[in-house]
């Protein structure tokens, strides 16, 4: 409860006052005097005696319920309503044999993973999907606004569901697929490789003209240190010396292409920072509204008021009245 003039309440100060002055006038005044009171000493003091103060009390009551009225208290029904308009943002994973490389604690893969993760967390109203890919890409999870059931199944992604290799342009136009019948304002790929596309039937410039020409921005990460190839096991050697690592040029032209930006990440705290920044360059605006229904409450204390005035007359005139 709140009060649309508080500062009427002041005159609460004034109740005591009336009360005090109504106590000193009523010792003021005179009465009837008799030359003998002994037989009346000894007489029950009579209700009306004890409660010849009540008229009293009422005066004060109704002033403070009146100075309550004047303040109006009200009472303020608060509706919030919170809208956000929000992206779409596919997930694009490299799984080739590539990403058990260790120069990322535990390796790349895994290190990918958890902070695709921490970065579906932090997502509001965005409907976020996953591709994953290595000679192939095939969607692990289409676009939702479901984020558990996107982290239970990013927890799921393995190296060497499929065959082996690194198709980037078919990751890319899967994605691209993926948003071109979405009604967002705002549509991102980040994809996440830490080789050369040497796969798939797209080539990645034909997958970014395409991406372009639909309004799909693409965020590019090549993972992965200069020495990457000193701390994969040689079993697990994508390409052979002169055709690994990641391939800068192609991921910088798809990211320009498509208005967005290229990153590279050779530790698992860089590429934490590189999420943490397309998070801040992709946010969503969310619009709060608040309507306030507010419910005056000065009737609830003028009601009364008046009746103790009226209660206050009554008494005052009939069963108090004083005589002379």
């Amino acid at each position: 409860m709140t009060f649309a003039t508080p500062y009427f309440l002041w005159l609460l100060l004034l109740v005591p006052l009336v009360g005090l002055w109504t106590w000193w006038r009523r010792r003021q005044e005179g009465g009837l005097q008799y030359s003998d009171v002994d037989p009346a000493r000894h007489v029950p003091t009579s209700w009306r005696v004890r409660l010849q103060g009540l008229p009293a009390v009422l005066r004060m009551g109704a002033l403070a319920l009146g100075v309550v009225a004047l303040a109006r208290p009200q009472v303020h029904d608060v509706i919030r309503t919170t809208s956000a308009e929000g992206i779409d943002i596919m997930l694009v994973l490299d799984t080739s044999s590539s990403m058990r490389a260790e120069d990322f604690q535990p390796n790349r893969f895994e290190a990918a993973r958890d902070v695709a993760g921490s970065f579906v967390e932090g997502r509001v109203s965005d409907r976020v999907g996953l591709i994953v890919f290595a000679a192939e890409a095939y969607t692990q999870v289409p676009l939702t606004l479901d984020y558990n059931f996107l982290q239970r199944m990013l927890e799921r992604v393995t190296i060497g569901v499929v065959e082996d290799g690194t198709a980037v342009g078919t990751a890319l136009a899967t994605a691209v697929n993926r948003l071109k019948e979405t009604d967002a304002q705002s549509k991102v790929v980040v994809l996440l490789t830490d080789g050369r596309n040497n796969r798939g039937e797209i080539d990645p410039a034909t997958a970014a003209e395409i991406a372009s020409s639909i309004g799909v921005r693409v965020y590019a990460i090549g993972v992965g240190a200069s020495d990457a190839s000193q701390s994969m096991p040689s079993t697990h050697l994508e390409q052979q010396t002169g055709e690994g690592g990641v391939d800068e040029e192609m991921l910088r032209s798809v990211a320009s292409t498509t208005g967005g930006r290229y990153f590279s990440a050779s530790s698992k705290e860089a590429l934490q920072r590189i999420y943490a920044e397309i998070d801040e360059m992709e946010t969503t605006d969310v619009d709060e509204r608040v309507y306030t229904d507010k419910q005056e409450w000065y009737p609830w204390a003028l009601g009364p008021a008046l009746a103790l005035v009226f209660l206050e007359i009554g008494l005052s005139t009939t069963v108090f009245r004083r005589f002379p």
